[in-house]
């Protein structure tokens, strides 16, 4: 099974970048994963929004 590593930044601001490292077979994948942490809005929610979006718009 391939291994996922998070990187932390080492500043807080308030729009906050995370990394993952995600190696399938011998490519690495590189994410790069930025938020505001003021946001209103969970992770959860926001996915959930932009799948309900998807399905509108496709219809």
């Amino acid at each position: 099974m391939a291994k996922t590593k998070a990187v932390t930044p080492t500043t807080s601001t308030p729009q906050t970048k995370r990394t993952l490292e995600k190696r399938i077979g011998h490519t690495t994948y590189e994410v790069h994963i930025c938020f505001n942490e003021q946001s209103k809005e969970s992770m959860n929610d926001k996915i959930c929004r932009l799948i309900k979006n998807q399905i509108a718009d496709s219809q």
